[in-house]
């Protein structure tokens, strides 16, 4: 297992700068020899120490039966929450293990105490998951679902922001970190300075952000935070966490509730935990939650920072390369980018372009855009989306194989 005790020998230093050793992380990485993985927004490839201890986990289970494994690993089990907690800059009392992004972003949501006339200001670029959770909201409650328009480089407008925060009636902010199908990183921590001060809950989905970009909850002032395992996180599939700040868990009852979320005290009452774990219940995915934990070591081994300025310079210079190509045009957005980079190819339809990359061993996908909320959006874009194990050599393969 990789943890923050063995931070100091995974990576190099050059010029004064800890740098990632690309080719030790790709050693972690056996797949990185047969394909040129692009697609880490969808899915990344997990490093050995994570399959090792998602397999590990699974075979103990099969060799000794599953409630014995899990009593036996219950350190490792245990080490999730300050694993994540370090990651984000949270407390592990403040973090819950759950099975995927949605899910932990559904559970937040839907225990807020929203009434009749409450409002939720929400972003153009919002995930369609989370869209359909506001309307299933104002059709219960009258809730109304106010979408706060773009600034000049195509992010949430915080100026526009602050002028909706001071009409008030808003129960809750909801804004995606980085949106889906574009490469836009938006402004998170002017987000929440504004909803602090205006003592309104900021619910964050970081699903494409934790495990590329540096995210310190107290920086960003979240309230609440949902993320994934397997996509920059480099985690297994089914498999993602909640945090909780511990000033406002007390106030959001999970839809909900059971033997762990919750103590049955007598026939007809029950105490909900105190801490985030609350949003958590008994049954889960033990040799995942293991695996997760280990892929946030892995992740704080080398450094968030480090890893951030390598994804965004390879990101930069896809961006680059794409803009020379003829015929090739990037449709990303932003005044800060990560590491999405949306294209389309003139001539060729993005489901196209995936299935000839694909056959070339090169893995991409294709995004939807959220044009409910956004007039502007296009519809279908090819996705790259590069991460810190990929090579300058794949770029090129990359860019080579959409030449005219």
């Amino acid at each position: 297992m990789v943890t923050a005790a063995t931070r100091q020998n995974t990576g190099t230093r050059q010029g004064g700068s800890i740098m990632i050793d690309v080719e030790k992380v790709r050693r972690d990485t056996p797949a990185c020899e047969r394909v040129t993985h692009l697609n880490n927004a969808g899915a990344a490839l997990a490093p050995q120490p994570v399959v090792d201890a998602l397999t590990g986990h699974i075979e103990l289970e099969a060799t000794i039966g599953g409630y014995e494994a899990a009593e036996r690993a219950a350190a490792s089990v245990e080490r999730f929450y300050p694993a994540v907690a370090e990651l984000i800059g949270a407390r592990p009392d403040e973090i819950a293990y759950v099975e995927n992004a949605t899910r932990a972003w559904d559970l937040a949501f839907f225990a807020i105490p929203f009434r009749r006339g409450d409002r939720i200001l929400t972003t153009t670029s919002e995930y369609a998951s989370n869209g359909i959770a506001f309307r299933q909201v104002a059709q219960r409650h009258g809730v109304r679902v106010d979408v706060v328009p773009d600034d000049e480089h195509g992010q949430i407008s915080v100026d526009a922001l602050a002028v909706e925060l001071e009409r008030g009636d808003v129960r809750l902010v909801a804004v995606n970190h980085v949106p889906t199908h574009n490469g836009l990183v938006n402004p998170a921590a002017d987000i929440g300075r504004l909803c602090r001060a205006a003592g309104v809950l900021f619910l964050l989905d970081a699903c494409q952000s934790v495990g590329q970009l540096a995210v310190d909850v107290a920086e960003v002032q979240c309230d609440m935070l949902s993320a994934t395992g397997r996509k920059f996180l480099r985690g297994p599939r089914g498999t993602g966490f909640l945090y909780v700040r511990r000033d406002v868990v007390s106030d959001l009852e999970p839809p909900m509730l059971d033997l762990v979320s919750a103590t049955w005290t007598s026939p007809d009452t029950y105490e909900i935990r105190s801490d985030a774990r609350r949003f958590e219940n008994f049954e889960r995915n033990m040799a995942g939650q293991i695996a997760l934990g280990v892929a946030a070591d892995y992740a704080s081994a080398l450094g968030i920072e480090v890893i951030e300025q390598r994804v965004t310079r390879l990101a930069a210079d896809l961006r680059e390369r794409l803009t020379a190509t003829p015929g090739v045009a990037v449709r990303d957005r932003g005044a800060q980018r990560c590491g999405i980079v949306a294209f389309t190819v003139d001539g060729s339809e993005p489901e196209q372009v995936r299935d000839m990359l694909r056959g070339r061993g090169i893995n991409v996908s294709v995004t939807h855009g959220s044009e409910l909320y956004d007039r502007n959006a296009l519809p279908r874009a090819v996705r790259a989306s590069v991460h810190y194990y990929n090579t300058e050599n794949e770029l090129d393969r990359l860019v080579n194989a959409l030449a005219p």
